[in-house]
């Protein structure tokens, strides 16, 4: 089935959940309201028809400043069945900052809704086990987000772990092959 088609199937059961079909270079995604994701990848993931057995990926996107809602959830999903494709975004307000976890219908998108919660701060409803995967845990804020700032200026309060690795690698510079021999030219 084509990508096409597959979103039409989508819309027709969903008409209020779906708010845009785009296509855009022969790949199409479906924007979906984020309230009834669950529902509806649950009837992507059983329908016999559809039956999108493999989430490929799922990450998040931060659009501050180019659209209304700040942040989607992409999910990228393949039938090993049928051999299709679709491509879902859910859009998650910022003020909303969370949507349903969907691990209990594909179990590979785990580690996914993780990293998606370290590095944009989108909580997973009912997801088993919601923490850091990338980022220590004392890390305050989330680094993929565009207002993250770039370069801290936090002076003492710079996370001390980083400051012991940055100390650590200046004393252990007198290892390096480069400084030896720099120092026995002296």
């Amino acid at each position: 089935m084509e990508p096409r088609e597959i979103a039409e199937l989508i819309k027709d059961r969903y008409p209020s959940e779906v708010k845009d079909i785009k296509e855009f270079r022969g790949q199409v995604s479906v924007i979906v309201n984020k309230d009834k994701i669950k529902e509806i990848m649950r009837y992507l993931h059983d329908a016999p028809e559809l039956y999108f057995d493999y989430l490929e990926d799922l990450c998040g996107v931060d659009y501050i400043g180019r659209k209304e809602v700040r942040f989607e959830v992409v999910y990228h999903l393949y039938s090993m069945k049928h051999r299709h494709m679709i491509r879902i975004k859910a859009e998650v307000p910022e003020d909303d900052c969370a949507i349903d976890s969907v691990v209990d219908i594909w179990a590979g998108a785990n580690w996914h809704e993780r990293e998606c919660y370290d590095m944009y701060g989108i909580k997973f409803n009912g997801h088993p086990d919601l923490r850091r995967i990338l980022m220590p845990d004392d890390w305050e804020g989330y680094p993929l987000r565009k207002d993250y700032p770039l370069k801290s200026d936090l002076g003492e309060m710079e996370w001390k772990e980083y400051k012991e690795v940055l100390d650590a690698a200046e004393k252990n510079r007198q290892y390096e092959v480069d400084e030896w021999h720099r120092q026995k030219r002296k």
